[in-house]
């Protein structure tokens, strides 16, 4: 990478970064109780009014962390999956792990378990259903093994669709059908620290392979062939890149529910500002996912008297822009 490339890339990052700052602060600020952005940074360091502290550190931080870190999450998992599949139709919906994750879910709110059992139920569905998706393709002779994998994905994803509307049709239409439907849309309404804390680590765990691979993926784009010639083991590398997506995707889908087209759209809007580069399309689309989902969970909370669900305005958001970027024909892909 050259000084001349560097130098305005970095600049994108740092304006960026303080979009992202003040997108933060904002959110801090509104909702019932509206505070001033000098408020708002007073109750956060634990200075100021005693009930602006609590809606401040109790509530609306909670939230705003979540929103960063699912959004971030969601979109470098879509990132990798588009450039290991070379696929710009690939999302964290692929090989299953949302529908895995929702399954694992909805079985936990159907046995009336506990919170924390909910979220490791539907871990546990992600990466079971990506686990199943493997070993299913590994089986599936004369064909290409990209094409298995997502082939595989979709119908193990269907499969676990079905599962869950059995399991919704089977549940209590007045207790468990509504907490159903809600996980199902996706939502940081009820949110807490000790949400956060157990996904935290687990997608700096996914993170960081993909950040140490970022120049062997960058050349796995290219294809198998010129990868081998240039000694890149592609099989290695795929196994290690689709683990870390998806133990990424599972983590976040745990504590926010299902929330789509976030790593389908973002990774589009970062490669049309820093080009297809793995190293430079990684980082700032989770940069760019931190901020879009920030945005989204703060008008979720706001617009209505009752919060709209994430999957809703993600939909909602992301299709038309989808659509705008089929009929564009922008190719922004290579």
């Amino acid at each position: 990478m050259s000084a001349r490339t560097t130098g305005p890339q970095l600049t994108l990052g740092l304006v960026l970064g303080v979009l992202v700052l003040f997108l933060a602060l904002g959110a801090l600020t509104i909702g019932p109780f509206p505070l001033s952005p000098g408020q708002a940074l007073a109750a956060l360091f634990g200075a100021g009014d005693a009930q602006a502290q609590l809606v401040v550190q109790g509530i609306r931080l909670p939230r705003v962390v979540a929103a960063l870190l699912v959004g971030a999450a969601l979109a470098a998992a879509g990132a990798s999956y588009q450039t290991l599949f070379r696929n710009p139709l690939v999302s964290p919906d692929i090989l299953g792990v949302s529908a895995g994750a929702g399954l694992g879910a909805v079985i936990g709110i159907f046995l009336s378990m506990p919170v924390v059992a909910i979220q490791l139920f539907a871990f546990a569905g992600g990466l079971g259903a990506v686990l199943l998706v493997t070993v299913v393709a590994a089986a599936v002779r004369n064909t290409d093994r990209v094409l298995a994998l997502v082939l595989t994905g979709v119908v193990i994803g269907a499969l676990a669709g079905a599962a869950t509307s059995l399991l919704k049709v089977l549940a209590d239409p007045y207790d468990q059908l509504p907490a159903i439907t809600f996980w199902l849309l996706g939502s940081l309404a009820s949110t807490t620290p000790e949400d956060i804390w157990p996904a935290l680590p687990a997608v700096l765990l996914g993170l960081v392979p993909l950040l140490l691979l970022r120049w062997r993926i960058n050349v796995l784009a290219l294809g198998d062939d010129e990868a081998r010639a240039l000694g890149v083991e592609a099989g290695r590398i795929r196994f290690i890149v689709i683990a870390a997506a998806t133990l990424i995707t599972a983590s976040v889908t745990a504590v926010a529910g299902v929330v789509g087209w976030v790593g389908l759209v973002i990774p589009h809007i970062a490669r049309m500002l820093v080009g297809p580069s793995f190293a430079r399309l990684l980082p700032v689309s989770a940069v760019v996912g931190a901020g879009y989902l920030l945005v989204v969970d703060t008008l979720a909370r706001t617009i209505a008297e009752v919060e709209v669900p994430l999957g809703i305005l993600t939909a909602v958001i992301g299709a038309p822009f989808f659509i705008w970027l089929l009929a564009s024909g922008r190719r922004g892909w290579s």
